[in-house]
C-alpha cells in the first residue's frame, strides 16, 4: 500500500481521485458519513442543480474512488502508530504505508461532567499512548463505552495498577476483559485540587483514581493526530499550505485543520493532500 486514508468523506474521498489516478495504492478506512451523512438537501454545492442528500453524495464519491481502483473500508481506527511507515490498527485489522492522510472530520465527543475541563492535563487526558508512561503503578480510568475507550484501557493495562472503564451510565458496547473492571453508574462530578482525585457518581459513590483518558464515540483525527506527535492548534491538526503535518508522509485535510466546515473546503484540501502525497511516495521511489 502507498497510502492509506482513514475518513471516507469529501476530503479522503477528493485525496483518493487524485491518488489513484496516479496509480498509487490506496486504501480508505471509514465507518461512516459523519456530519454529512445527516444533511437532508445540499444546496451550496457545485455541480448539482437540484438540491443533494448528504447520503446521496458521499454514495457518488465512494462509487467514484471504488471505480478509480481504492480499496474501501469499513472499519473503526482504534490506534495508530509510526515505525518508519504508518501503522493503523482498526477492530478487525491493522495496515501499513508510507504515507497517511487524516481526514476523519474535526468533531469529539466530550460530555459535560463538571470538574473536566478544568482538570485536563492535571491527571485529565485525550491519549493513553501518550501518557501511559506517568502512570506507572497507580490507578487510573477511561471514560468511554466503545472500541476505541477499549484500546485505550488495554494501553494503560501494562502500565497502570489498575484500570476501570468508566461509561457514564451506558452499557459497554464491546467485550470487556475481567483485567479492566468496568463501572457503568452516571458520573456526577470529578473532583481535584490542581490534580485529579476522584469520581464522584450521582449514586453517591465515590471511586479514587490518579487519572482519567477520555475516549467517548470513536477517535478524529486530532485524537490520532495526538497519539503520532503531531503538532496542534487547539483541537484542530496544525497543516502548512500543503496540507502536511510536522511528520514526513503525514497530511490532514478537511474539517479537522480549522477554518470554514464547508464540502468544497473539504474537497479543495482533500486535492492538494492526494498530489502531495503522489509526490512524497513519488520521492521515496527514486
Amino acid at each position: 500500500m502507498d497510502t492509506i486514508i482513514i475518513g471516507n468523506g469529501p476530503a479522503g474521498i477528493s485525496a483518493a481521485l487524485y491518488t489513484c489516478r496516479a496509480n498509487l495504492k490506496t486504501l480508505i478506512i471509514g465507518r461512516d458519513g459523519g456530519s454529512l451523512e445527516k444533511a437532508e438537501k445540499i444546496e451550496n454545492y457545485y455541480g448539482f442543480a437540484e438540491p443533494i442528500s448528504g447520503t446521496e453524495l458521499l454514495d457518488k464519491g465512494l462509487a467514484q474512488a471504488k471505480r478509480l481502483g481504492a480499496e474501501i473500508i469499513n472499519d473503526e481506527v482504534v490506534g495508530v502508530g509510526y515505525d518508519g511507515q504508518y501503522i493503523i490498527k482498526t477492530n478487525h485489522g491493522e495496515y501499513k504505508a508510507p504515507s497517511m492522510i487524516l481526514t476523519t472530520g474535526a468533531i469529539r465527543t466530550i460530555p459535560r461532567i463538571k470538574g473536566l475541563k478544568e482538570l485536563e492535563g492535571r491527571g485529565v487526558s485525550y491519549c493513553a499512548e501518550c501518557d501511559a508512561f506517568f502512570y506507572r503503578g497507580k490507578d487510573v480510568a477511561v471514560l468511554g463505552h466503545g472500541n476505541y475507550a477499549l484500546h485505550e484501557a488495554q494501553v494503560l493495562l501494562p502500565v497502570a495498577k489498575s484500570v476501570t472503564l468508566l461509561t457514564d451510565g451506558k452499557e459497554p458496547k464491546t467485550s470487556v476483559p475481567e483485567s479492566i473492571k468496568v463501572n457503568t453508574a452516571k458520573i456526577n462530578k470529578i473532583n481535584g485540587n490542581n490534580i485529579i482525585d476522584s469520581i464522584e457518581f450521582e449514586n453517591a459513590a465515590e471511586q479514587k483514581i490518579n487519572g482519567l483518558f477520555v475516549a467517548i464515540g470513536v477517535a478524529g483525527s486530532a485524537d490520532l493526530a495526538r497519539k503520532l506527535g503531531v503538532t496542534l492548534n487547539g483541537r484542530n491538526i496544525a497543516v502548512s499550505e500543503r496540507m502536511a503535518t510536522n511528520l514526513p508522509g503525514l497530511y490532514a485535510a478537511g474539517d479537522c485543520t480549522g477554518g470554514m466546515l464547508q464540502i468544497a473546503k473539504a474537497v479543495h484540501e482533500g486535492a492538494i493532500a492526494g498530489r502531495e502525497v503522489i509526490k512524497y511516495i513519488k520521492s521515496l521511489k527514486k
